[in-house]
């Protein structure tokens, strides 16, 4: 479980074919200096799983099934991540609730100033609009963000100064594709009222 507060951005040393699928090589000072093999870290919000780890680079293996519904494929060498460690039980939970498990790569529609402000549009396949509500949460790329708001295909959130400066969020553009996992309380209502 993670809450979407972004720890670190990390820099992609290598996305290549490996015996067991693709392996995945970050560079991240502070997430290689406390994780261990076996924990879980969300990159660009993905639960991934430490597979290596030496000095300050981390080792993911990763799926086709992953490289395909997540934007993880579309990472070349200097590509900046998001990165959170698994909040721990004794953790402070300081965004939402945010499994890891993307429902699908949203595509940037704008990224523009409005004001002193940042505002951010992406697009989904409309069938995902009915787990989107205005001032509700949304993950993108591993970042906690609240809605303002929510189209049928797309939705809008602002972005403070901060975001900007400690995720990858700030340097996107339109037509780059982000992971987005939808509220996961959204979720689960979706299915209970549709029995």
């Amino acid at each position: 479980m993670f809450t979407g507060i972004v720890e670190e951005t990390g820099k992609v040393l290598a996305l290549a074919p490996d015996p067991a699928g693709f392996r995945l090589r970050i560079q991240a000072a502070a997430t290689a200096k406390s994780a261990r093999l076996g924990d879980s870290v969300a990159v660009n919000g993905c639960c991934l799983t430490v597979a290596a780890r030496q000095r300050n680079i981390l080792q993911f293996d990763l799926l086709e099934e992953t490289l395909r519904c997540t934007n993880l494929g579309d990472l070349r060498p200097g590509s900046q991540v998001n990165l959170e460690q698994s909040l721990p039980a004794n953790g402070r939970f300081g965004g939402h609730f945010v499994s890891g498990h993307i429902d699908v790569a949203g595509k940037i529609t704008a990224m523009k100033r409005e004001g002193k402000n940042y505002l951010l549009r992406v697009s989904f396949p409309k069938h995902f609009g009915t787990l989107v509500v205005a001032k509700g949460s949304i993950a993108i790329d591993g970042v906690s963000l609240t809605v303002a708001g929510a189209g049928a295909a797309s939705l809008s959130v602002w972005l403070i100064p901060h975001t900007l400066k400690v995720t990858n969020l700030g340097a996107l553009k339109p037509g780059v594709r982000v992971n987005l996992e939808f509220d996961l309380l959204a979720k689960y209502l979706e299915r209970l009222t549709k029995r």
